[in-house]
């Protein structure tokens, strides 16, 4: 019998569970380990639609046994370390595992410290996340009586970077739909420069804000929240655009040649926590200086070590984190281990930095943002077939695609190992 390579898999989320699936699915002469500590395997675009109350938070959640393919060795662990020059990697409990080829593949983690107070308001009271806990954030949308609701997101990477302002839309078209906008302001506030980097899909987003009223404000990254009094300050990350800071009684106050602070009261408050790389991944020879694993963009391949790949969110790729990244990802992947198993040299396939972000713009709307590296706009011709012939405008087809067609695509092909 043919020897079997040995391949370890870091993680159980989309990108693990994909790599394995689809490794067993074309019969490939290896044999896989998944090292992942999760009772539960979470479907999580979906969260932008429980937190609007468009979804049931219990059909995001399946068992983990339910998604690990048969046929793979599941150690129920936490890895603690690499050990790249011996092919081993530490676990929590199980000992060192050895490897052939490693796939690191754990996601991201949450780093509410990262931002002062956050940690300590979150999932609280008035201040919710979608990325946390989206049934609080429906509860919050759903009692808000009026005044200031604010949306905004951290400076460092993060899941599917336009999730913060999509459930600003969500929210907006909720008051509006309960006769709420003239007792409602609603302000989005980025770090980002534009309300999206691709000129397609922010010339429709920018129509969005105006439809709904929304204040956007380009530039603020937040600092600090004052949960007690419902306070958020922001640094402004552009200074010689707008150097300012306002003051308790609202007034802006010139502050020329230093970076300004805004002091902003809200009455609700969304936001994406700050994300990082697991401290395993980010305090290790393989990550970069920003804490992300070192791969190489196109490849996959990590820059030192030739047998060890990583893609998904823990992956130092300059594109949307997102499962439809992943999916575009996985096939360059296995292609690569597959060339090193065969010819100890990698193969042609690369990936060209394909991501979508399903742009959620009210209920029953939705434009579908896909593109590469390059920002350039790249629609999938398959939307032809649903009748979608230009993805960048607001649709009702795609609001079904979200809500009904990406979950089953989700659970029922690209778990289980199928070319999508």
């Amino acid at each position: 019998m043919a020897h079997k390579h040995k391949v370890v898999i870091i993680g159980g989320g989309t990108a693990g569970i994909m790599v394995a699936a689809r490794f067993l699915k074309m019969k490939a002469p290896v044999q896989l380990t998944v090292v992942e500590p999760a009772d539960t395997h979470w479907y999580q675009p979906a969260w932008t639609l429980v937190g609007a109350g468009a979804y049931d938070m219990k059909k995001t959640a399946r068992p983990m046994a339910d998604v690990m393919p048969k046929g793979v060795e599941w150690v129920k662990d936490y890895v603690t370390g690499f050990n790249p020059d011996t092919n081993t990697i530490s676990t929590a409990r199980s000992g060192d595992i050895p490897y052939d080829y490693l796939v690191v593949a754990p996601g991201l983690v949450m780093e509410p410290s990262m931002i002062e107070g956050l940690a300590e308001a979150m999932d609280k009271g008035v201040v919710c996340s979608n990325y946390t806990n989206p049934e609080h954030t429906w509860d919050v949308i759903r009692n808000f009586k009026g005044g200031h609701a604010v949306f905004t997101q951290p400076v460092t990477p993060i899941k599917c970077g336009g999730a913060p302002q999509k459930i600003a839309y969500l929210a907006a078209d909720y008051f509006r739909m309960h006769n709420m906008q003239d007792k409602v302001k609603v302000t989005f506030a980025t770090p980002g420069s534009v309300i999206f980097g691709v000129k397609c899909i922010a010339d429709t987003l920018t129509k969005v804000i105006q439809r709904y009223n929304i204040d956007f404000k380009p530039f603020y990254a937040p600092v600090r929240i004052d949960a007690a009094n419902q306070k958020i300050t922001f640094k402004n990350i552009a200074p010689n655009q707008n150097q300012c800071i306002v003051n308790e009684s609202g007034e802006q106050v010139q502050q020329p040649g230093q970076p300004s602070e805004i002091v902003m009261h809200y009455d609700m408050l969304h936001i994406a926590p700050p994300q990082a790389a697991p401290a395993f991944v980010r305090n290790s020879v393989l990550a970069n200086e920003a804490g992300w694993l070192d791969v190489d963009i196109n490849t996959l391949q990590h820059k030192k070590y030739p047998n060890i790949f990583g893609l998904g969110d823990v992956a130092a790729l300059p594109t949307a984190k997102t499962g439809a990244a992943i999916r575009k990802q996985v096939p360059v992947l296995i292609n690569n281990i597959m060339h090193m198993i065969r010819d100890h040299k990698i193969g042609n396939k690369i990936y060209e930095g394909y991501s979508s972000c399903p742009l959620v713009t009210g209920y029953g709307k939705m434009v579908l943002a896909e593109f590469n590296y390059k920002n350039e706009f790249t629609p999938d011709p398959k939307l032809k077939q649903m009748l979608v012939f230009d993805s960048s405008k607001e649709s009702w087809r795609l609001w079904m695609l979200k809500k009904y067609g990406l979950p089953h695509l989700y659970w029922n092909k690209m778990l289980k190992g199928a070319e999508v």
